[in-house]
């Protein structure tokens, strides 16, 4: 028995032999030799092929009910489509996700995937295009122009729903530390140099707030992403997509997805516009400066052990060093730190792609898409290894956060209202030249009895009355 290893397709270039067991065709083999860019494939982005299989599913049902596409074929394309999204064939996407074309080639693997599929459940070969083609049946009715930009904005939404649940763990852990901290009194800093007194609690309160805004203001940025232009197929005028197609095909789209889709209102701006992709791309950067941030600043916190501030001590998940025996780093702020890195130069590879489309489209969505899905997935994976592996387990060195209020010249400004600003400048003005604490000065020119100073210096009283720790 003769085992058939090839199969012969042909474009408009000729023909090409195929792997027999190949599920995709002659225009992904050409997109696989056309673009050796990152060796990544768009199976790698697990959002993209479900939603690409959604878009397809949809159309199939929108043709279908509008007396384009025969019924049995039909139900084959939606069966095909269905298996993908439950998790099959996934590994049949191979084209690289960098490419030229304006998405053409990741369309097109998409329909010979499909169409493939379809002719097995139909009874026949793969290649067979004569009963189902993927251009003439799984494309009926779209452009690469409408599928590819609908899919992309179906996918984020989804790769979106999973940062939001990153950035709620991060969040929830830093606020369980503030409320572990809210007691514990240190002196809080401004320039580098000494402020007022706060606890730790306020500090680690304010980065959960920082998080919960950012999510607040990502949630707010994922709605412009629901408005597709599914139905304008090359240029928004909606060639050769039926009266009714759009609006059957959305309908579908949505009850698929469950997300309440939106048919732009100008198919002819949706095509060539990515203002919703820019706008969201500058939120990731926004998340992305702000966690920096915060991992700076516990970086900071927590240098030493003997030479640094030690206010914190992050817990130690690694040697750091191979010639410094017993020398633990701060790996995961600095891991995220990286991550934020990346984000910010997304964002401007993202920038520089919706500036440069031309005309009635921008042939530069795949790298918007590469650098959105790096950067949701990046930032995702960064607030979860962040908080589960540095944020629970931070400790504090209370005992050394005290001290250092107690003999830091910012204490003055907390004890001005009680002993008047001269003594207060005074005590500063000693306690400099002396290196004494400020609380001993106090109590030694009589300034307050021992117990008024001790309430003073209660954290709930020092610090604003712990405000931000609920």
């Amino acid at each position: 028995m003769t085992t058939v290893v090839a199969r012969s397709e042909h474009d408009l270039l000729g023909y090409r032999d195929i792997p027999a067991d190949a599920y995709w065709g002659v225009h992904t083999l050409r997109a696989t030799e056309n673009f050796p860019i990152t060796g990544t494939p768009i199976s790698a982005y697990p959002h993209l092929i479900d939603a690409l299989a959604a878009v397809k599913e949809a159309a199939a049902l929108a043709n279908e009910e509008l007396g384009l596409l025969e019924p049995r074929k039909a139900a084959a394309i939606v069966e095909a489509c269905r298996e993908i999204r439950d998790g099959k064939l996934h590994d049949q996407f191979v084209v690289d996700v960098i490419q030229g074309g304006a998405g053409t080639s990741t369309n097109m693997n998409a329909n010979e995937v499909v169409a493939n599929r379809a002719l097995e459940l139909l009874g026949h070969a793969k290649g067979e295009y004569q009963h189902l083609h993927p251009n003439e049946d799984v494309n009926l009715g779209q452009s690469t122009n409408d599928v590819y930009p609908t899919a992309v904005k179906v996918a984020t939404v989804f790769a979106v729903r999973g940062l939001l649940r990153s950035m709620a763990v991060l969040q929830d852990s830093f606020a369980r530390k503030a409320v572990e901290f809210r007691d514990v009194l240190k002196m809080g800093r401004t320039q580098l140099q000494d402020a007022v007194p706060m606890t730790l609690g306020q500090e680690f309160s304010a980065y959960a707030v920082m998080i919960d805004e950012d999510r607040n203001r990502l949630d707010e940025a994922v709605q412009l992403i629901h408005e597709i232009n599914l139905g304008a197929t090359a240029i928004g005028t909606g060639l050769n997509a039926p009266v009714g197609y759009a609006e059957a095909a959305r309908r579908h789209l949505s009850a698929l997805t469950g997300l309440p889709l939106v048919t732009a209102a100008n198919l002819v701006e949706a095509t060539q516009d990515c203002g919703a992709f820019v706008q969201m791309s500058g939120v990731l950067k926004r998340i992305a400066v702000k966690l920096s941030k915060s991992c700076n600043d516990l970086r900071l916190l927590s240098s030493g052990p003997r030479a640094g501030l030690g206010e914190i001590n992050l817990p130690p998940v690694q040697a750091g060093s191979s010639i410094m025996p017993g020398k633990v780093n701060p790996v995961i702020p600095e891991v995220v730190n990286q991550v934020a890195f990346e984000v910010i130069g997304n964002d401007v590879a993202i920038t520089m792609a919706a500036e440069a489309g031309q005309l009635q489209l921008n042939a530069f969505e795949p790298i918007i898409l590469h650098s959105l899905s790096e950067s949701i997935t990046h930032l995702g994976a960064a607030c979860r290894t962040l908080a589960e592996r540095c944020v629970d387990g931070i400790t504090a060195n209370t005992e050394k956060l005290r001290a250092s209020v107690e003999n830091s010249i910012g204490l003055v400004t907390a004890l001005n209202p009680h002993i008047g600003y001269e003594a207060a400048t005074d005590i500063a003005k000693e306690a400099l030249v002396t290196g004494r604490g400020v609380a001993e000065l106090v109590l030694e020119k009589g300034l307050l009895p021992a117990e008024t100073l001790a309430a003073l210096l209660r954290p709930e009283v020092v610090a604003g009355s712990g405000q931000a720790l609920a």
